[in-house]
């Protein structure tokens, strides 16, 4: 009998030499295979009329139409996920956070080549997003997607990686609360809609969204613009102040420190942790750590396991933890894992998270 469907996946971009390797990386996936490829839109379309594929990785700037036109025809004509691949300058993260409201699924870097490291790290980053968005809900999507097949997970690295486990010792409570906040795939119009809801006293919040570097100054300034919350990109030894928001550069992981009865963040290098840079396990250790019974968790939308360990430590600490819901999650991944570990207290639906944190954070 024939094993379970792969992922099909049409990558679309102007390089053949880029074309030529996420075909190599994608195709070294047992999961995944390339159905195509095509150098512009316009060949795209010719091939989708021909055979559809579960997923696309769509370059940015093309000649003849530019990715984001073409995302926006394909989302109202016949909406497929979209992972959209860049070599993302800083002056082009503007024009991904356009790609992200327009309906693309995720935003990713384009490989790197020439270093064996770099290489391995964009494949495991361009196959993780392939697969998050073969599993998402998208608008207007009809087929139900492609199961992932059931293999015995990578080895990867834990936040043991980072710094040390909780050392169980119970931290002194303190008249201020702190928040943090993971998310992946579907995460970055999801914690829009949950920012945007907080008053501009809300308690201080540290959020990990995976997502690659010099795009997370550009989403923090675009939130800053929207929420009566201040949001940054956090730098290290930022404050975590009461109606501050701070948003973990990509590449770079983000810790919480205790100073005194405050907080702030430390940022530093390091390798990836549950396969990502940042990641929502060593920013939720790191709470476990610093903060204890002082901290509200909250694990939103985004495929695998990153944060469901780190939950389970802080509720261990003390934490009040809160999932997503399932019918409200781009992908139930996430939340799913943390559901599964019994560490959440509350799983609510996206529009109740605001209200959700505030309500914990007031305990």
């Amino acid at each position: 009998m024939p094993g379970p469907r792969k992922i099909r996946v049409l990558v679309v971009d102007d390089s053949a030499t880029v074309r030529q390797t996420m075909t190599t990386l994608l195709n070294a996936d047992p999961q995944i295979e390339v159905l195509g490829v095509a150098s512009d839109p316009y060949v795209a379309a010719q091939r989708i009329r021909s055979e559809v594929p579960d997923v696309i990785t769509l370059d940015v700037e093309m000649p003849r139409m530019d990715g984001i036109t073409f995302l926006r025809k394909l989302m109202a004509q016949h909406p497929i996920p979209v992972v959209m691949c860049s070599s993302l300058i800083e002056a082009g993260s503007e024009t991904l956070l356009q790609a992200l409201e327009a309906g693309a699924v995720d935003v990713i870097l384009k490989p790197k080549m020439g270093v064996a490291e770099h290489l391995e790290e964009s494949r495991i980053r361009i196959c993780d997003a392939v697969k998050a968005a073969a599993g998402a809900r998208v608008r207007g999507r009809r087929e139900a997607p492609p199961k992932l097949i059931h293999r015995e997970p990578e080895k990867k690295l834990t936040a043991d990686a980072m710094l040390p486990p909780p050392n169980g010792r119970a931290m002194a409570r303190t008249t201020e609360s702190i928040v943090c906040i993971g998310a992946s795939t579907g995460g970055t119009e999801s914690l829009r809609e949950v920012l945007e809801a907080l008053p501009p006293d809300s308690p201080g919040i540290v959020i990990v969204q995976h997502m690659p570097e010099k795009f997370t100054a550009s989403f923090a300034k675009r939130l800053d613009g929207l929420c009566q919350v201040d949001v940054k990109e956090a730098e290290d030894g930022d404050a975590v102040l009461r109606g501050r928001v701070l948003i973990a550069p990509g590449n770079v992981h983000t810790m919480i420190e205790r100073s005194g009865a405050n907080y702030r963040v430390s940022v530093k290098t390091g390798p990836l942790v549950s396969r990502h840079r940042p990641s929502v396990d060593v920013l939720f250790r790191s709470a476990a750590r610093s903060a204890g019974a002082n901290a509200v968790g909250v694990i939103m939308t985004g495929m695998g396991d990153d944060g469901a360990r780190g939950l389970e430590e802080m509720k261990q600490a003390g934490a009040r933890t809160v999932a997503q819901d399932e019918a409200t999650s781009v992908v139930f991944g996430m939340p799913k894992e943390a559901i599964a570990r019994g560490c959440v207290d509350r799983i609510v639906p996206l529009p109740n998270i605001a209200q959700e944190i505030l309500r914990l954070a007031a305990r």
